[in-house]
């Protein structure tokens, strides 16, 4: 099943329909400029977008390039901006709904996982609990 909307699809057969999880533009403009610096990037490379257990909260995000014969048929996957997001199974129940934005601010600069599931986060922000 594709469903698609003005700014993000999903594809990946489903039983019932999910949420979709979308990066904004600022952040898809901020992987493409990583992409084209970077020469271990591939043009056709997506992100990886995991939950990984750690932290001072319980849990943590990792975000990384992944090469399209790497993605798995079990993962979730979406594109947004043009930008193709892969997420396994165990991760996708934490991170639907979630939009991935990048920020920049006088102390820090970084992507922000905007995630409507999570219960808390640390003092630093860092980590986050479910």
């Amino acid at each position: 099943m594709t469903t698609t909307t003005t700014e993000a699809a999903h594809t990946h057969s489903t039983p019932s329909e999910r949420a979709l999880i979308t990066i904004t533009e600022r952040a898809a403009a901020k992987v493409s400029e990583i992409r084209s610096t970077d020469d271990s990037i591939g043009k056709d490379d997506g992100l990886r977008l995991k939950v990984v257990g750690g932290g001072c909260a319980g849990f943590s995000y990792d975000l990384y390039f992944e090469k399209p014969e790497d993605v798995t048929d079990m993962d979730e996957q979406f594109e947004s901006h043009g930008i193709k997001l892969y997420v396994d199974p165990l991760s996708f129940q934490y991170l639907e709904n979630t939009e991935i934005d990048y920020v920049e601010t006088l102390h820090a600069e970084g992507f922000k996982f905007n995630n409507p599931n999570t219960t808390g986060s640390c003092g630093c922000g860092s980590s986050v609990s479910f």
